[in-house]
């Protein structure tokens, strides 16, 4: 069974009507909550939707289908965690900003598979211990 942190991009594909069918990051979350499997979320990535959506009404969908979900939020040694993680990808020619850096803080510390299509991540990927799901 696989356990997820999902992260905006995937998420925003979800809520668009003209998401393309064959996006594997939205089939894979998709199956994921129709059979029950972990998914999480965090603040930030709530913040990040909820700016994304703007009429009332598709705020509330949002806030009414993620209110099942975990919300993973960060303690300070995340923060700590993050900031080392985002110089050694610094270090290794990856450029990772400073909330990508913190989700994948949390993904690593709760043993998660981030879920995303932001290649950033995948780069980050070769130099730290992150789990980003592959098609």
């Amino acid at each position: 069974m696989s356990r997820f942190l999902v992260d905006t991009s995937v998420w925003s594909l979800a809520y668009r009507r003209d998401t393309r069918p064959d996006v594997p990051q939205v089939a894979v979350l998709r199956s994921a909550l129709v059979d029950g499997e972990y998914v999480a979320i965090t603040g930030m990535v709530l913040l990040e939707l909820l700016r994304g959506f703007i009429p009332a009404r598709a705020q509330e969908r949002i806030l009414a289908d993620l209110a099942p979900l975990e919300l993973i939020e960060p303690t300070r040694d995340d923060y700590v965690e993050a900031a080392r993680l985002a110089n050694i990808c610094r270090q290794a020619g990856v450029q990772l900003g400073s909330v990508d850096a913190l989700l994948a803080q949390l993904a690593i510390a709760n043993g998660l598979e981030l879920l995303t299509t932001d290649r950033d991540f995948e780069n980050a990927a070769k130099a730290v211990p992150l789990r980003v799901w592959h098609p």
